[in-house]
């Protein structure tokens, strides 16, 4: 089978989109070395986790008229299926929520859907971005043979919001990078926590800044808890964190709550080692992939209630009103007192996240790719 993906993201993104992408491919070409694996995208950039696929395991079409380089979004949007189709390819995946515009009826195509988050929560995003999303999103999913949701929260907001039909949606989760299950070496995490002036014990965060991720709830928890660990904030900044970096001013917390923006992504498994507990008290994701990157990294996760985040972390997690500061402190206070009780939640986590391991995920999409090639 020739398997044809939109890696716009795989090269270019190198956060939550790019890292799915490269999980997927990856996956699949390990799993199922036969298939051949097509890579469209406008451009690449030179990067270390885009380099693996610089090899012949791999074919990578870029656009070739001067046309179609400088005005890439018309490549990818008008021409890119047909250039699929002519090179031959059986299944084409889009793997960001979008799909060519045009494509010949005889490409038969997949799409995943991550969130429908900019339905949910319209008022944190621009009015013209959410329309151009909609518009994408129903385009995609329209033309699609197959659907595939991330999570069966994503399925049934798909169904919600957008009335497809739930006999064309899959639910395929993710996993997280395999680095994560590496366990780094003492003078690695020494290296690790003088690099970025870490405590040596902490409560640990991980996600943008924004304020769906809901971090200053956690922060105000913290601030009510006189003895805790200090707490580790990390992730993109955006204008929600002003209001963070506020309160920790205001309240005198300058010694118990860090924020860093620039973690590495080859520095990130060694973080989530050293800390302690994993708190993510989000509103609303499609999936939640830091609670697994937690889990695999040994470390027991405090997340919210609803959502999808019980899909994400099984019965071995404790889920909290994330709105309520009493209930997080409650939880925190709790956890970080027993030793016995974190060994337990790692215990059964691990277990239950061996579903979201490569070999698992690569197996279930090519069982989505045999039904309809």
């Amino acid at each position: 089978m020739k398997i044809g993906f939109d890696a716009k993201r795989l090269f270019n993104n190198f956060t939550g989109l790019g890292n799915y992408s490269r999980f997927v491919v990856s996956a699949l070409a390990n799993r199922f070395p036969e298939h051949e694996y097509w890579l469209y995208t406008p451009r690449l950039r030179d990067h270390p986790e885009t380099r693996v696929y610089q090899n012949p395991k791999f074919v990578i079409r870029k656009p070739e008229a001067i046309l179609a380089k400088r005005f890439s979004f018309v490549w990818r949007s008008y021409a890119l299926g047909n250039v699929a189709a002519k090179d031959g390819v059986t299944i084409f995946h889009g793997l960001s929520n979008e799909l060519p515009i045009t494509k010949p009826r005889s490409l038969k195509t997949v799409v995943t859907v991550h969130d429908l988050i900019f339905k949910r929560f319209p008022e944190y995003y621009k009015a013209v971005d959410a329309q151009i999303y909609t518009w994408k999103l129903k385009n995609a999913c329209a033309s699609a043979d197959v659907v595939i949701a991330i999570s069966q929260q994503t399925a049934s907001d798909l169904q919600e919001f957008l009335d497809v039909p739930a006999s064309k949606i899959k639910v395929v989760y993710q996993g997280c990078h395999p680095n994560f299950k590496i366990l780094a070496t003492n003078e690695q995490k020494l290296y690790v926590q003088k690099k970025y002036n870490l405590p040596q014990q902490f409560l640990l965060c991980v996600g943008t800044l924004e304020r769906r991720k809901n971090a200053l709830t956690l922060v105000k928890a913290l601030a009510g808890l006189k003895d805790s660990l200090p707490l580790v904030l990390v992730g993109k900044a955006t204008e929600y964190t002003k209001e963070i970096r506020n309160f920790v001013e205001t309240n005198n917390l300058q010694h118990r709550v860090f924020m860093h923006h620039d973690v590495s992504f080859a520095d990130l498994p060694t973080v989530y080692q050293l800390a302690q507990v994993f708190i993510y008290p989000s509103l609303f994701e499609g999936f939640g992939i830091p609670i697994i990157e937690a889990i695999v990294s040994g470390v027991p996760v405090i997340t919210s209630t609803g959502s999808c985040f019980a899909e994400a972390g099984g019965s071995g997690v404790i889920y909290v009103n994330p709105t309520s500061e009493d209930a997080l402190a409650a939880q925190i206070e709790l956890l970080s007192s027993s030793t016995d009780m974190r060994s337990r939640m790692i215990s059964i986590s691990q277990e239950y996240v061996r579903q979201f391991e490569p070999a698992v995920i690569a197996q279930n999409m090519m069982q989505v790719y045999q039904a309809i090639g």
